[in-house]
């Protein structure tokens, strides 16, 4: 299994070997919880991941983990294992649509149908920023995962000047690929693109994709011309 570096734990990136085992077990009711409403006891499959010998200095990847989802042979193990893995990056998605990105909870909409599609848009814009956040150090994934071509094309045209007069403040990643589009977004957003900084993060892509959106509207209204009519 691959492991993400996380700085906050001084976790560096590595891929694990983890001992996998399973087993089904029995749950019974708290003693407190009284009447007819509650089952005896539930049924649930625990499944348990231990790294096997951790790089020095490294605490080791050790998850026991409770499922409702059947977990009868390594396969099934091993898929509630990755849903696991992915909790960070759902947990990113819905933070972007809150109050640390598009603050969907400030909405002044009172119709359920209205606030379904404004959900639905939010989420599309958080998937996208989602995908700049892990994309953004890898030149091997194209804009085109992200951004249309019409998109890219707008990009390219205000990237220069974007870019500041130091080398440091160049943007470093081949064009076309999706960090150089991050790149971009990244500073319209705010951020200072000196490689001491942190790199960009969801709030301040939100940022950089609302300011874009309006440069794209803008940028194609002059590309189609003024049509008068008598």
């Amino acid at each position: 299994m691959n492991v993400k570096a996380d700085a906050r734990h001084g976790r560096k990136a590595r891929a694990a070997l983890l001992a996998v085992r399973r087993a089904t077990v029995e749950i019974q009711r708290p003693d407190k919880l009284n009447g007819d409403d509650y089952l005896n006891s539930i049924k649930l499959y625990a499944v348990e991941a231990k790294e096997v010998n951790p790089p020095a200095g490294q605490e080791p990847v050790h998850w026991r983990l409770m499922t409702t989802h059947e977990v009868v042979c390594i396969e099934q193990a091993l898929q509630v294992i990755q849903w696991y893995c992915w909790r960070w990056l759902i947990e990113q998605l819905f933070a972007t649509i809150k109050l640390a990105g598009l603050d969907i909870e400030a909405t002044q909409l009172e119709s359920v149908a209205a606030i379904q599609r404004l959900t639905v848009l939010a989420i599309s814009v958080a998937v996208q920023t989602l995908q700049m956040v892990e994309g953004r150090d890898n030149p091997d994934i194209p804009a085109s995962l992200v951004f249309s071509k019409q998109q890219q094309h707008c990009l390219s045209q205000i990237a220069h000047s974007l870019e500041g007069k130091t080398q440091k403040q160049q943007n470093p990643h081949p064009p076309a690929s999706l960090p150089w589009v991050t790149w971009v977004i990244a500073r319209l957003g705010g951020w200072s693109a000196y490689r001491s900084q942190n790199p960009p993060g969801m709030p301040t892509l939100v940022r950089g994709l609302r300011r874009f959106e309006s440069i794209f509207i803008g940028w194609k209204t002059a590309l189609a011309g003024l049509v008068c009519t008598p």
